[in-house]
C-alpha cells in the first residue's frame, strides 16, 4: 500500500496542478466570451471589490486560532494526554470557532449595511408578502 501511494503522489500532484491551472484559464476565457456575447467590453471589466472580505478572513482566522488553542488546552488539561489521542476535538473546535467568526462577520456586515441605509439582501421586505 505504501509503495503504491509513493508511486502515485509524483504522478497525481502535477496532474492535479495542471488540471487546476487549465480549469482557471478555461473559466476565465469562458467568462470573457460571455461578456463579448452580451456586448460588454472585457477590457473595461473590473472585479467588484468586496469591502468586508478582510473582515471575514480575519474573523475566520481568529476563530480558527481560538478553536485550536482551546482544543490544545482541553487536550492537555482536561483529558491529560501527552499524545495526540483525540484529534476529533481539534477539528470540532476549529470548525465551531471558525463558524462563529464567519457568523460575527455576517452580523457586523448586516448591521453596517442597515446603518448606512443601503438596500441589503439581508433586510426582509414585509410589504411584498
Amino acid at each position: 500500500m505504501d509503495g503504491t501511494l509513493a508511486l502515485m503522489i509524483p504522478i497525481l500532484v502535477p496532474l492535479g496542478m495542471f488540471a487546476m491551472i487549465f480549469g482557471i484559464v478555461y473559466l476565465h476565457k469562458r467568462e470573457k466570451m460571455a461578456m463579448i456575447e452580451r456586448g460588454m467590453d472585457p477590457r473595461r471589466y473590473k472585479p467588484q471589490s468586496a469591502p468586508y472580505q478582510n473582515l471575514k478572513w480575519g474573523l475566520l482566522l481568529i476563530g480558527t486560532g481560538l478553536g485550536l488553542f482551546l482544543a490544545f488546552l482541553l487536550d492537555r488539561t482536561v483529558f491529560q494526554t501527552s499524545k495526540s489521542d483525540s484529534p476529533a476535538i481539534y477539528f470540532a473546535l476549529i470548525a465551531i470557532f471558525g463558524g462563529i467568526g464567519l457568523f460575527l462577520s455576517f452580523v457586523i456586515e448586516k448591521r453596517d449595511t442597515i446603518d448606512k441605509g443601503k438596500p441589503s439582501i439581508y433586510v426582509e421586505d414585509n410589504e411584498s408578502l
